[in-house]
């Protein structure tokens, strides 16, 4: 037990060292301000992009809400090869809102060689009139519901200076699969594109959350549009480099009104969605690999396995085990301390906080998946498709 005593204080000392780093502690204050809705016209142009594919059932609730912000000058809903109905509900809600003036609902079809789907789906809708004549363009996914004024507020927080402002969408958790494991995908992603930096130039840290983004027309053309990021399998984080690249300022939060009702019920949903791209973030490097592995496991899942095996050996008149055990107590409690937050966001009971060394082991076992996925040749599926390697943004 002795010989495990320098493990537990170097867990220790990295879960300090985290609690101590104010870039990544969670963004509470990266929040788009609450503003009232519009009273006149809107100053700037607005077209919102919506890809959609298969998504009839998700457009009945997610599409009111962006019928009604006043601060859109056009909707251009386009249908990604869809085999329902997606098209027609679109036009049909459109018409019973009175809103058939400003939207248009187009068909992407397959993507072309070398695209990813979502990408393509975007471009098609880029392409058209109504996005030509924009100012700023609303890259928004089917199954993201917003709030009353959430452009107006995308709009004022753009007003501060930045080019791209995207919102990490509050995600649904409402089976056990999602509580389990949805705070802690969004708390391992913000760890790696820490917000904070995101917003300040100097971090050299980009990304953005596609189910959310407002990005200035001009700049996403001089960025070399969606071409640049065509076959991007995590388009964006893809998209928020190159939009950095080309010398724009990029701001990434909150809004609890701004919300994901993709459901996720199963582990094998909420398998598919990660494994898909986790190994396409590690740069399908295997030293990456070991190294993320190693890392989930040391300081992620071992805390509670060392004050376990601590409390035994203390009890079996092992001294060190004492020690083994309050170090790694301290761990786990730092670790519950810094998933707090993120799950009080999502609206769950505090106890979930102390979830995350079982999530890790499943993330860790996700990304496993997915390398396994890619050497094996079997590659990734989402929404119906086959996903391959794209091409790494520059």
């Amino acid at each position: 037990m002795k010989g495990l005593e320098p493990f537990a204080l170097a867990v220790l000392a990295f879960w300090v060292a985290l609690a101590l780093d104010r870039s990544r502690a969670w963004p509470a204050e990266m929040r788009l301000r609450e503003t009232g809705l519009a009273t006149g016209p809107p100053s700037q142009r607005v077209v919102a992009i919506v890809p959609a594919r298969n998504e009839a059932a998700m457009l009945v609730r997610t599409l009111p809400a962006l019928l009604d912000q006043e601060e859109l000058t056009a909707l251009v809903l386009v249908d990604d090869d869809s085999d329902d109905s997606t098209a027609e509900t679109a036009r049909r809600m459109a018409a019973e809102a009175g809103r058939s003036d400003r939207v248009r609902v187009i068909s992407a079809g397959a993507p072309p060689p070398g695209w990813a789907g979502k990408v393509s789906a975007l471009a098609a809708g880029i392409a058209t009139p109504q996005a030509g004549a924009a100012d700023w363009l609303l890259l928004t996914d089917a199954d993201i519901e917003h709030r009353p004024g959430s452009v107006r507020s995308l709009l004022e927080q753009a007003g501060e200076g930045y080019d791209l402002v995207s919102v990490m969408a509050r995600l649904r958790t409402e089976s056990l699969w999602e509580r389990l494991l949805i705070p802690t995908f969004v708390y391992f992603f913000q760890l790696l594109y820490p917000f904070r930096r995101v917003a300040d130039p100097r971090s050299g840290v980009a990304a953005a959350a596609g189910g959310c983004v407002l990005v200035r027309r001009e700049l996403l053309r001089r960025a070399g549009g969606l071409d640049a990021i065509a076959g991007a399998v995590i388009d964006d984080v893809a998209l928020g480099k190159r939009i950095a690249a080309a010398g724009g300022r990029l701001w990434l939060g909150l809004d609890r009104g701004i919300r994901s009702l993709r459901p996720y019920p199963r582990l094998g949903e909420v398998w598919r969605m990660v494994s898909r791209s986790a190994f396409d973030q590690l740069d399908y490097r295997l030293g990456l690999l070991v190294l993320v592995l190693a890392g989930l496991g040391l300081f992620f899942v071992a805390p509670p396995v060392g004050l376990a095996a601590g409390f035994a050996a203390g009890l079996a008149s092992e001294p060190a085990g004492w020690r083994v055990a309050l170090w790694s107590a301290l761990s786990v409690m730092l670790q519950v301390r810094s998933l707090a937050p993120t799950v009080r966001h999502h609206g769950i009971g505090a106890t979930w906080a102390a979830v995350l060394p079982l999530a890790s082991l499943l993330f860790a076992a996700m990304t496993l998946s997915s390398a396994w996925a890619h050497w094996s040749g079997a590659g990734a599926r989402w929404r119906g498709r086959e996903i391959g390697r794209g091409p790494r943004p520059g």
